[in-house]
């Protein structure tokens, strides 16, 4: 399938690793020229480097000043930006007995006014143009939360809140967004935290014995894994496409039907 991507112009926040360098190595195979981003300088640049069609860009979101210098940074490189991917956020753990007033403000600055200064800079050129698009990367927990980290999945619900407010503030402008909310994905640092967890509770050596109990214990659903890095940003680059254009305002889980919605 062509997703008809040739020339544009994307800036993914936080791809200098994880699941955000995927989605920025993903778009640039499909002829996108991709901004490579990270909060620190000369961190994206050996990404970058691995990326045919791609630039590396910097700045810490987490403040306007921040916003600011990475925009006008891939502005000068790319020109003008068609698809803004708002990946960057993070978790850290807490408890509704001792996170205090400073972590749920920390938090909500990393995944809430991070992506909301990037929009307010990026989508009125994108308006002006009549095409563009807004991909947020959320998480299942904003639907079905735990009763840990309330502060994190407080944000991410504001996030996923913000997609359905901003389409309808981008009505009829040829630019849609959109939340893809994974479950549990298989990166490096997962994997190192289960394996250790592992060896604790005796499930074993290889990771497809130590994901069997995953699925078991921790994240059960219908298809009997978790998901690759590459299946989430398969999702997210299709939402980009003009193949994608009547998608818009939604919330798309990618959790193996973990969480049940109908």
């Amino acid at each position: 399938m062509d997703l008809q991507l040739e020339g544009k112009k994307a800036l993914v926040t936080g791809s200098n690793r994880g699941t955000g360098e995927v989605i920025a190595r993903t778009l640039a195979e499909e002829g996108v020229l991709v901004a490579v981003h990270s909060l620190e300088e000369g961190a994206s640049s050996p990404v970058s480097a691995k990326i045919d069609n791609s630039v590396a860009v910097w700045g810490d979101i987490t403040v306007e000043a921040g916003a600011s210098q990475t925009v006008a940074q891939t502005l000068e490189k790319l020109g003008s930006v068609d698809i803004l991917i708002n990946n960057y956020g993070t978790a850290t753990r807490g408890f509704w007995g001792t996170s205090q007033e400073a972590d749920w403000i920390d938090v909500y600055k990393k995944n809430v006014l991070s992506a909301m200064y990037l929009i307010q800079k990026l989508t009125p050129q994108m308006k002006e143009s009549q095409w563009g698009r807004v991909v947020q990367l959320g998480t299942i927990g904003s639907q079905q939360p735990n009763a840990i980290m309330p502060h994190y999945y407080a944000s991410k619900g504001a996030l996923a809140n913000t997609t359905v407010s901003l389409a309808l503030e981008l009505k009829v402008s040829g630019v849609t967004v959109n939340t893809v909310s994974p479950g549990l994905i298989h990166t490096e640092e997962l994997e190192q935290g289960y394996r250790k967890k592992a060896k604790k509770k005796g499930w074993g050596d290889s990771w497809e014995s130590i994901v069997e109990k995953i699925v078991e214990h921790e994240f059960p659903n219908p298809v009997g894994r978790i998901a690759t890095r590459e299946e989430v940003a398969d999702l997210v680059v299709f939402l980009c496409s003009p193949r994608a254009g009547y998608i818009n305002g939604q919330n798309i889980n990618v959790d193996g039907g973990a969480v049940r919605v109908v």
